[in-house]
């Protein structure tokens, strides 16, 4: 029963695998693309469920500080970042597949290596 309170890092690891498995055993570079976004989201959850703390508060400081318990916003400051760099990542790696198709006319892995061993 202890493992269902443990949801979310469940849920880290299912989506972890889900894009793993996308990244490494899809051919169309699309796909890959969408493992890697699928792969980075399970990072964000796993650091955003991390900052949670019960009944934590936003750290703003007030006269009855002694009772308080206060949440770190540290992850969420980090997920930010890298939420901006994965967007970037993926502007990135779906700019070089349209230059890919725009050279090779595919976006198959097995197909491009083809047309470079000829």
């Amino acid at each position: 029963m202890a493992l269902l309170g443990l949801y979310h890092y469940w849920a880290f690891a299912v989506l972890l695998m889900i894009g793993f498995y996308a990244v490494i055993a899809k051919l169309n570079l699309i796909k890959k693309l969408i493992g890697l976004s699928i792969f980075q989201s399970a990072v964000f959850l796993l650091y955003i469920t991390m900052g949670k703390v019960d009944q934590g508060t936003a750290p703003i400081f007030q006269v009855d500080v002694a009772h308080q318990v206060f949440s770190n916003p540290l992850p969420q400051v980090l997920i930010l970042t890298a939420i901006v760099v994965g967007i970037s990542t993926m502007a990135l790696g779906l700019g070089i597949v349209v230059r890919i198709k725009e050279e090779y006319g595919t976006i198959e892995e097995s197909e491009i290596q083809e047309i470079d061993q000829q």
